[in-house]
């Protein structure tokens, strides 16, 4: 039986083709290393396009790395981060901004749909503390969420404002930020540096890349000494040619947010087949390329029988759907129709 491996993530989809000539044409003759070569820098200027506005870009293999490495270097051992708590910094990180700022907290609030509230971050700033309590210092937010919801402009901006009158550091965690930014239909600034964000993780490994995420510093008073730290850390490729060279591909005539729309797009086609099953429940809004979805056990069952292989992250039921930019209308009518055939068993 071959696995369907559709909607299990949009890790599990390959490279998109404009990454993969880009890739292709970097590997021709002699470059210099560890980041002096042609293809970082123009690939740094084409972030700092995407954007608007000069800002301090580095490259790193992965997301753990682009979120952990920049919540440490904003974040010192006796410093906390404000976090929802389904948030990947949280719970899928392995410690990974504690370990590499050397002790930095978590304080985790809950909030529907992947969200936390201003109110709630106010709370918890209210709380009295001394010595003995590690002290808020950055408030750290997902975009799209872990939900697969999206933040709006105006979400954002009041977090950002509170996170300014409390002498908070802004993060957001942009694993999917092609999607948000798609689903919303705005400027990449409006939701980042515009609304108060200092440092961005902006992802693409999930989205079309063989690998490399960036972090962006829009406060690069933030980012001192910032590229020692990506080398101590493992994360100067010595052929960074090649971990950039994917992003000019990516970015070059708005790839990276055809590929967005086109995984948002086939997330709410497949949100509407699944609406018309009585045994099937959505468990967030579908706003970006993420489907939450309850369905009984024996249907899981069955559709694991005939080959789907796709994530349970709530319980025994619920399930998570993901779409990518190889996504197509094939995929999602297939899975509905064994779906159809699940719920008759």
């Amino acid at each position: 039986m071959r696995l369907k491996y559709y909607f299990a993530s949009d890790n599990t989809a390959g490279i998109i083709p404009e990454a993969w000539d880009a890739l292709a044409d970097a590997n021709q003759g002699f470059a210099a290393a560890y980041g002096e070569d042609e293809w970082t820098a123009k690939a740094s200027d084409m972030v700092r396009e995407v954007f608007e506005t000069d800002c301090d870009v580095y490259f790193v293999f992965t997301g753990t790395a682009a979120n952990s490495l920049s919540l440490a270097g904003i974040c010192r051992p006796q410093h906390k981060i404000i976090c929802h708590r389904q948030s990947h910094i949280a719970t899928a990180e392995c410690g990974g901004p504690g370990f590499f700022s050397g002790g930095t907290g978590m304080e985790v609030l809950d909030g529907d749909a992947g969200k936390i509230q201003p109110d709630d971050i106010n709370r918890v700033l209210q709380q009295p503390f001394d010595f003995h309590y590690q002290i808020h210092k950055a408030v750290s937010i997902t975009q799209s969420t872990e939900m697969g919801t999206v933040y709006t402009v105006g979400e954002i901006n009041a977090i950002g404002k509170l996170a300014d009158e409390n002498d908070l550091h802004f993060h957001m965690d942009g694993a999917r930020f092609a999607n948000a930014v798609a689903a919303l239909g705005v400027t990449p600034k409006e939701i980042t540096w515009q609304a108060g964000v200092d440092v961005l993780s902006f992802g693409a490994t999930k989205l079309a890349l063989p690998v490399g995420e960036v972090i962006v510093f829009f406060d690069k008073s933030l980012s001192e000494e910032f590229g020692h730290r990506c080398k101590q850390a493992g994360h100067v490729a010595s052929k960074m040619r090649f971990v950039a060279a994917p992003w000019i591909g990516l970015l070059e005539n708005d790839a990276w947010l055809k590929h967005a729309r086109h995984a948002n797009r086939c997330a709410a086609l497949l949100a509407t087949g699944l609406e018309q099953f009585a045994g099937a429940e959505l468990l967030a809004p579908v706003e970006s390329n993420a489907v939450f979805v309850n369905l009984p056990e024996a249907v899981h069952r069955s559709m694991r029988e005939r080959g789907w292989m796709y994530h349970i992250v709530s319980g025994a039921t619920g399930a998570r759907l993901m779409c990518s930019w190889d996504t197509t209308g094939e995929h999602i009518e297939q899975f509905i129709a064994d779906l159809e055939s699940a719920f008759s068993d």
